[in-house]
């Protein structure tokens, strides 16, 4: 027998107590190896830091991805706007919104397109209520005020100088 053999095991102890024992003692002979050389084993790999909190290849949420994207790009309040103007008929209710579009944000101001002129009108009546409620889906100070602009086709004025001839797709006269 070999001063590196393990000691026979008492004849009631089975073969894997035996196995057990002796993969302790070897492993405790590699840790002490390693101390003298120098090099213990780590307890954890190493990871490359790459960002707080994730991996660079680590799956994240969409919906978290693309707040990400907005707040690093200064989009927030773009995609804030975007997001009231794709929901107008919530915000406004159906009737309004089926004679109504927003048209552009620009610097607090919410321009409003009327399909007639007394839908223009009501929505200048009803700016006050309009400001508050974008305000509420936008934040509070984002709209100053909606300024609204009728139909561009309106029908012609009377007196004054004008062109002779056919007088358009409105000619009902020949």
């Amino acid at each position: 027998m070999s001063a590196e053999d393990p000691p026979a095991a008492p004849k009631g102890e089975n073969t894997t107590a035996r196995g057990v024992a002796m993969a302790r003692e070897k492993l405790a002979q590699a840790k002490a190896d390693a101390a003298k050389r120098g090099q213990l084993p780590r307890r954890a790999p190493r990871r490359k830091a790459r960002g707080p909190g994730r991996e660079g290849g680590d799956p994240q949420l969409f919906g978290r991805a693309i707040a990400d994207l907005l707040a690093d790009r200064g989009w927030e309040r773009s995609a804030a706007v975007g997001a009231v103007f794709g929901r107008w008929i919530e915000i406004v209710g159906p009737d309004l919104a089926a004679h109504t579009k927003p048209e552009s944000f620009d610097d607090g101001e919410v321009l409003v397109v009327a399909d007639s002129t007394a839908w223009a009108t009501q929505v200048r009546l009803l700016a006050r209520t309009l400001v508050r409620r974008l305000n509420e889906e936008l934040g509070d100070g984002t709209v100053t005020k909606v300024k609204v602009r009728g139909p561009q086709n309106a029908p012609r004025s009377s007196g004054g100088l004008r062109v002779t001839g056919s007088r358009g797709p409105g000619d009902t006269y020949g």
